[in-house]
């Protein structure tokens, strides 16, 4: 996929600007052919599938939640006893 430059110095022949065009279009010839193989590749789910995963991350938000309002309720309950004890 890359190809190693070499860079002349002083009289030698150097790559013109149209060599260097050509090369970019080449490689982006190159790059986009890729894509489109990889693309070829993916599977994207099913209605069902996408359902059923949405259903899990919506449970799962949900179960985070009650859990960090419960530590959180714990916390500032801790804190509140901590404060009127020293106060």
């Amino acid at each position: 996929m890359a190809k190693a430059a070499v860079a002349t110095t002083g009289g030698g022949s150097s790559t013109t600007i149209v060599d260097r065009g050509r090369s970019w279009i080449d490689r982006t010839k190159g790059f986009l052919s890729d894509v489109r193989a990889e693309m070829k590749k993916v599977s994207y789910p099913n209605a069902k599938e996408v359902r059923a995963t949405t259903l899990v991350v919506i449970i799962t938000v949900f179960i985070f939640g009650l859990y960090f309002y419960v530590i959180d309720s714990v916390i500032q309950f801790g804190l509140d006893r901590l404060l009127k004890f020293f106060k």
